[in-house]
């Protein structure tokens, strides 16, 4: 075991590390902001305004002129709080400690606001990796807290930077012009720092996996009670969500996670080859040289005949070392035929990220396959369109992610993932293969039908899933229904003179009923029809019966209606006690009218009432428009059974950002679930209109169904994580950094 000496040299190392990799990127950094002020209008709308315009431009000149000194000034400031382990400014003053208390002008407070923004954009960027390296510092320091004034906090380095301005004579305002480019780069800086020094403590065997769901408690009904002094938990989980993001949500929780590793990568290649840069911007096309796209033309036809030949032979279809080798051969005839360092440096990179996936042991063997296939056309892609490199919503990334979000489920011994879904993968890559001159648009138009595949399959041709699909909807179409009903029964009373016990039980009771009858039997059936008619006899019979004939009427017609009111109720899974007590309550209603006590409905306003009753499902609001909610769900639905379980408990209170991201969870998707004393892999497979409602399926065909806020709650608690922490292609990325930093000669030789 390391001695405490040991554990404080490990600390001060990666402190350096971090240090020595903020002083590395802040070059490029400042290049960046200088080239950024020039013409800010091609990235910020917000710069359209002349005047925003005509400051950076100023502040354009004196950084060319002042520039030098500004970052002079941060790696001295840098290195003097590594040594020393003081900050710029403990007491707040950027012109160092006082002991008078005295007036704070103006130019001291902007630059504070400015700081305090700057420090918390770096948190929004970094949180998770700024988090993780906390956790390892403050355990080899022994201690349960950093230093307020510590190096490794954002607002130490915010203030170090807006410092290192003002001693270089660059006006304060500028800063506040160049946030928005300030905040990007700081926070893809100190990210890339973070990521660095806390790889290098795993190195090390310095808690190599952090988990934070053990620091949440949570009571015995599974609701969240409070954190072990972590501030920022729910960043965290929102990072984790990069599988999302990268999945076809791009601007989900996790894509500034994602687009972190994208602009790593970026600056990687920039330093080994200039040139990438100056075509990498999103929307340029680069022109491929035709010596490459013959070469990548046969390279692609070679690995099919390979692949074919194995399939007939009878073999199984595998990525073999052989395979694996004959791809790294094709790439070095590759890079022969390119003709410049940036087509070079693509081929290496494309092949590097294939070699990721290619390798990743939860694709089953026979998908993998399909990936091997997508090479070359992604190679075609990429070296005609950089921002392949540049986003994480090029097309041929997403569909990437997409299939392979569907395939990485849990039990390695599994190799089948269904004859559909692996026909699908294979009919998109023959359509993407068929298609080698149409780019982005051919990938965005297999990606858009591979997601209407995924509706049908999980709806049509899962045996696990359709079942549970099944349910849901007609759990959903159940609550619409209930609700619409209830909004227009209350539409067509709210000046109808109805007893109120009456009045509840249409709202309350009866619309579920009907509902249900809609959802078995048709909206126009005749089942429908009779607990329509059954609606209008009751609010005929609760209204006041003053002559002879009338209360005759009231007491032949009221014992069929009552058996009518019992065995609606019991279609609709109310339970003997609940129709009881409506009964009862119906009863004494009723008894009001017949004494006259109740007030009487004019004829001519009761058969208007009649009429709409009678075509009450024309009159009904927008589905589009009802918002389901959890509790009537759960009162009314009465589908908690062996095929379907309804998710009445657990979690804590969502915060916003889970609610959004409760949203954007995309079908297909592998996720752990904690709940009822288990913990196993649940899919994705469907979502309601606007997502209120989201099923879930165990691989042994059990089904979840979450109400949205519910969902959201379960995230918020952890207690539903993504089985993926990244998406294949950012994991990918990742991987090919790694080779890249240890040979960034690769990119060329």
């Amino acid at each position: 075991m390391a001695t405490v000496g040991d554990q404080a040299s490990l600390a001060y190392q990666a402190r350096r590390l971090y240090t020595e990799e903020l002083v590395k990127g802040l070059p490029g950094l400042v290049n960046v902001i200088g080239h950024w002020a020039v013409a800010p209008e091609r990235t910020m709308a917000a710069a359209a305004d002349p005047g925003i315009v005509g400051r950076l431009r100023d502040v354009a000149v004196a950084l060319k002129r002042d520039g030098v000194a500004w970052h002079q000034g941060i790696v001295a400031a840098l290195q003097e709080q590594l040594r020393t382990g003081l900050s710029a400014s403990r007491s707040g003053d950027l012109g160092g400690p006082t002991k008078k208390l005295s007036l704070v002008d103006d130019e001291t407070i902007e630059r504070e606001i400015v700081t305090s923004r700057l420090a918390l954009a770096i948190m929004d960027r970094a949180s998770w990796e700024f988090n993780d390296l906390r956790t390892r510092v403050a355990l080899l320091e022994r201690r349960e807290e950093l230093d307020p004034h510590d190096l490794l906090r954002s607002h130490v380095v915010a203030r170090i930077v807006t410092h290192a301005w003002a001693e270089a004579g660059l006006e304060d305002g500028g800063l506040r012009d160049l946030q928005p480019v300030l905040h990007e780069e700081f926070g893809v800086l100190l990210q890339e720092a973070y990521h660095e020094a806390n790889s290098w403590l795993v190195t090390q065997r310095v808690l190599p996996d952090i988990d934070l769901r053990p620091l949440i408690r949570r009571s015995r009904g599974g609701v969240t009670t409070g954190y072990a002094g972590l501030v920022s938990d729910e960043t965290r989980m929102m990072t984790r969500s990069g599988a999302q993001a990268g999945a076809g949500d791009a601007h989900g929780a996790g894509g500034e996670n994602a687009m972190a590793v994208l602009s790593r990568l970026n600056r990687m290649i920039e330093r080994q080859v200039p040139a990438f840069a100056e075509t990498a911007h999103a929307g340029h096309q680069r022109t491929v040289s035709p010596a490459l796209a013959d070469a990548i033309g046969q390279a692609q036809q070679g690995v099919q005949r390979r692949i074919e030949r194995h399939d007939a032979a009878g073999g199984d279809a595998t990525v073999s070392p052989q395979l694996l080798e004959e791809l790294n051969l094709r790439k070095q005839a590759l890079k022969r035929a390119a003709e410049t360092p940036v087509e070079r440096a693509t081929i290496e990179i494309v092949a590097l990220l294939f070699q990721s996936i290619l390798t990743e042991e939860r694709i089953p063997s026979a998908v993998r396959v399909w990936f091997a296939r997508l090479q070359m056309p992604v190679l075609r892609v990429a070296v005609g369109e950089p921002d392949f490199f540049a986003t994480i919503d090029h097309p041929a990334r997403r569909l990437i992610d997409r299939m392979g979000a569907c395939v990485m489920g849990f039990d390695a011994s599994a190799s089948a993932v269904g004859d559909a879904l692996e026909g699908e993968i294979k009919r998109v890559v023959q359509v993407v293969e068929a298609y080698p001159d149409t780019g982005r648009r051919v990938f965005q138009t297999v990606l858009t039908e591979f997601e209407r595949f995924l509706e049908h399959y999980f709806k049509s041709e899962n045996q696990a899933t359709k079942r549970g699909v099944s349910l849901a909807q007609q759990v959903e179409q159940r609550e619409t229904l209930a609700i619409q009903y209830t909004i227009e029964l209350r539409k067509m009373l709210n000046e109808v003179p109805v007893q109120e016990g009456v009045r509840q039980f249409l709202f309350q009771v009866w619309a579920d009923v009907l509902a249900m009858a809609a959802v078995r039997t048709g909206v126009h059936s005749d089942a429908t029809k009779a607990m329509r008619k059954a609606a209008t006899d009751l609010i005929w019979s609760a209204g006041a019966k003053v002559s002879r004939e009338e209360r005759a009427d009231v007491i032949r017609r009221l014992p069929p209606l009552l058996k009518q009111l019992r065995d609606g109720m019991e279609a609709a899974g109310v339970p003997v006690e609940k129709r009881d007590e409506h009964v009862r309550t119906l009863n004494d209603s009723l008894a009001a009218a017949f004494s006259a006590k109740a007030a009487a409905i004019p004829p001519e306003r009761f058969e208007e009432l009649r009429e709409r009753l009678e075509a009450l499902e024309e009159l009904l609001p927008d589905a589009s428009d009802v918002e389901l909610d959890q509790t009537l769900m759960l009162d009314i639905s009465g589908d908690d059974s062996g095929d379907l379980e309804v998710v009445g408990e657990g979690g804590s209170m969502p915060t916003p950002a889970m609610l959004s991201w409760a949203k954007e969870l995309q079908v297909g998707s592998w996720y752990m679930l904690e709940y009822n004393d288990r913990n196993e892999g649940v899919q994705l497979a469907w979502q309601g209109l606007r997502r209120h409602l989201s099923l879930f399926v165990t691989a042994s065909g059990r089904c979840l169904l979450f109400e949205q806020h519910r969902l959201a709650s379960f995230l918020q608690a952890g207690l539903l994580l993504p089985a993926q922490d990244e998406a294949l292609t950012v994991k990918a990325t990742r991987t090919a950094l790694a080779k890249l930093d240890n040979d960034p000669a690769r990119l060329l030789n």
